[in-house]
């Protein structure tokens, strides 16, 4: 079945039957809720991502399917909870072999077998391009191999020559990744101007380790502290390298006159890392109001900056607080496409009615899988509404918080409703099984005195 093809004619919610626009999605790594203007932070500074924000609609309540790279990525390219084909930790990842479980295998690349989002784009006719950090697989399972025309994979650092890239570009030294993924797909979309075109621009910023341009670093160092901010210099001038990224992009928009034909997507693969997950190294950020980090369920792990912009379509500087997920791209893209619906189930929910003001989503629950050890326990979520239950898989422990009144997840309601948390953990465990989800076991190895030991699965040795 085809759904109808969305394109703006000058006024927002008013749309009619003509070349489908162009969609670019910039997914920013580990940067978080709190880590721009336009969500609060009054030290890092973000004139862009604000102005989109400003030209388009904010979401309050936007989340990653998985508080770690890996996981979310394959939502967005999937369609789907990870959680169905067990791909829910970050690859290839670590373990801790001593500790109370054994966490369960997880797959090593995205299955070919997907009919990934930019399949499906390119089948109703659509150039698609992806640059910069693939992280769900290697070569054998590239973008090229899942759908998209035109890639450039990137890995390592942050400046040349210590960043690769697949196929190998000659790069100058001293070039700053950002800068040379922006540059591809400026390119891209000036190659690709006369047709409807699906840009997956993925940065490595604001991932550690922390490296930045001297200036922007200088900048911030003689800058006036915030109160309750962290305030480091080189992450403030990583968000703000990121934000000039969007700026080159929406200029780029401008000068190829594409801009009303274009939907922008600013997103997040996980909430902001506030240290890393041994606890070695510096503070970088912090996700207050939020609770906690990327790696764990609560909000500071999963919930993440969401701002679509799409002239004629969507109502400037609008701002909307309902609970959306990862998944909800593959539907939405579509839906703004007039393509094909793949023959595979999709978990997401179609965000049109909410950009167009026009009504609202059918979906109750959503729900998150993490049966690992990272930054926190193995553990899954849900949340429903105002509600939203976590439940630990170690000791089967639970806590329930009203995000309503409680955003900072402060005051565990399990023991004063007990019902609800009986009503939520029951539709948690229902949801696991409706799609296969793989659970820890109890670890016949587990040895207290080891138990926080970190082991790296790429080199099946301790890390120091």
């Amino acid at each position: 079945m085809l759904v109808g093809t969305l394109v703006p004619t000058g006024a927002a919610g008013h749309i009619s039957q003509e070349r489908p626009p162009n969609i670019i999605l910039m997914l920013v790594d580990d940067l978080g809720w709190a880590d721009v203007g336009c969500y609060g932070n009054n030290f890092n500074e973000t004139p862009n991502i604000d102005r989109l924000a400003a030209q388009g609609m904010k979401f309050t309540d936007a989340y990653a399917a998985g508080p770690v790279c890996s996981p979310t990525r394959a939502s967005i390219l999937s369609g789907q909870y990870q959680a169905r084909f067990s791909l829910t930790a970050h690859i290839p990842g670590h373990w801790r072999p001593f500790e109370k479980l054994v966490e369960p295998p997880n797959v090593p690349h995205m299955p070919l077998d997907i009919i990934t989002l930019a399949e499906s784009l390119g089948q109703a006719g659509y150039a698609t391009a992806h640059f910069g950090k693939w992280h769900l697989g290697p070569p054998t399972h590239y973008p090229e191999q899942q759908g998209f025309d035109h890639s450039i994979v990137t890995g390592g650092r942050h400046f040349a020559p210590r960043f690769r890239t697949t196929p190998k570009v000659d790069v100058k030294p001293g070039t700053a990744l950002s800068d040379f993924l922006t540059n591809q797909t400026i390119q891209f979309m000036e190659e690709n101007k006369d047709q409807p075109f699906f840009v997956y621009l993925c940065h490595y910023a604001v991932h550690i380790p922390l490296e930045g341009k001297p200036g922007l670093i200088q900048k911030y160092e003689i800058k006036p502290p915030v109160p309750g901010r962290v305030n480091h210099p080189v992450y403030a001038a990583m968000v703000e390298d990121v934000d000039h990224s969007l700026g080159r992009i929406m200029q780029a928009l401008d000068r190829l006159n594409l801009a009303n034909e274009t939907v922008v997507v600013f997103f997040s693969d996980n909430g902001g890392l506030r240290q890393r997950f041994d606890r070695q190294g510096q503070i970088v950020t912090t996700n207050a109001p939020l609770r906690n980090e990327k790696g764990t369920l609560y909000e500071g792990g999963i919930r993440v900056p969401l701002i679509i912009r799409w002239p004629g379509v969507v109502e400037p500087n609008t701002v909307d607080h309902t609970p959306v997920i990862s998944v909800d791209f593959y539907p939405t893209f579509l839906e703004t496409a007039g393509a094909a619906l793949p023959d595979q189930p999709l978990d997401g929910e179609n965000l049109l009615p909410l950009l167009t003001q026009t009504g609202q989503l059918r979906r109750q629950d959503m729900y998150f899988h993490y049966p690992h050890y990272h930054h926190s326990r193995p553990a899954g979520a849900i949340r429903q509404g105002r509600y939203k239950l976590i439940e630990f898989f170690d000791n089967g422990e639970v806590e329930l918080y009203d995000l309503q009144s409680d955003l900072s997840e402060t005051t565990n309601l399990a023991g004063r409703m007990p019902k609800k948390a009986h009503e939520l953990r029951n539709r948690l465990k229902l949801w696991r099984q409706s799609v296969n989800a793989q659970m820890p076991k109890p670890n016949p190895k587990y040895e207290p005195d080891r138990a926080a030991e970190w082991w790296s699965r790429r080199t099946k040795e301790r890390l120091k």
